[in-house]
């Protein structure tokens, strides 16, 4: 298990709960949709769709918006021919970065995302380029209050999961991302109510990064988190808890 003793990209992404729930929901929808279109709206054979309502319910997003975002997967709207595209790039000081989004207009998206990478002293580089030194992972967020260090710890081992991270509030549980569902509703019926369960990009090589790097840095990746075509951002970098609190 990694130690804590510094703060990743997890206390970066966290923010994302902070973000306006309109564009949460959007984003939610649309991997909901996506997911029905590519296979079918039986969650019960469909790994990714069960994955996706498991994080809505999660994120309290109402029953009603669910159902929308199936309906219209199954319909095949203009509104859910998205295309999935990554992107993978190099950030200050060499910080390696994959963005994934949702488009239905790739010639919009890439000039974005291109342009974000250039204001902010990054570069967008070919896939592979970034990719090769992440591993692919489920990544469940459980809150402190629910338990224990020793408790997720012990937990974690019994599971064989990954990895684990600690965070201000919450235990970050990474596994094999086929078993994400299933660690989830184990985790849920010990503890409680996860957080969140997703997919996500997980370095092998952190980048320690220094105040000045921390300041560019988080704006580039807020900035591609603002996208609307984006779905999630994974980044590689490691900053100490004293750089963040100053910027915090």
């Amino acid at each position: 298990m990694a130690g804590h003793s510094k703060f990743k990209n997890i206390m970066y992404r966290k923010g994302a709960q902070d973000k306006k729930r309109a564009k949460i929901f959007s984003r939610l929808g649309r991997e909901i949709a996506v997911s029905v279109k590519i296979s079918g709206s039986d969650p019960n054979s469909n790994i990714r769709l069960r994955s996706a309502i498991s994080n809505a319910k999660t994120l309290n997003m109402p029953k009603e918006n669910i159902d929308r975002a199936i309906k219209k997967g199954e319909r095949n709207d203009l509104d859910s021919n998205y295309e999935e595209i990554r992107y993978e790039g190099y950030g200050p000081a060499g910080v390696a970065i994959i963005v994934e989004a949702m488009t239905n207009n790739k010639n919009r998206t890439v000039s974005e995302i291109r342009s974000a990478f250039t204001k902010f002293g990054g570069s967008l580089g070919e896939n592979g380029s970034v990719s090769h030194s992440f591993n692919r992972l489920g990544e469940i967020s459980i809150d402190k209050k629910l338990a224990q260090e020793n408790e997720i710890f012990e937990f974690a081992l019994e599971n064989e999961s990954k990895d684990i991270e600690i965070s201000e509030d919450a235990y970050l549980i990474y596994c094999d991302q086929d078993d994400l569902h299933t660690l989830n509703e184990k985790i849920i019926k010990k503890f409680g109510e996860t957080k969140s369960s997703q997919l996500t990009w997980k370095s092998e090589n952190n980048v320690d990064v220094q105040k000045d790097t921390a300041e560019k840095l988080f704006k580039l990746l807020n900035t591609l988190e603002d996208n609307e075509d984006v779905q999630s951002v994974s980044s590689n970098f490691e900053v100490n808890d004293e750089i963040l609190q100053t910027l915090t």
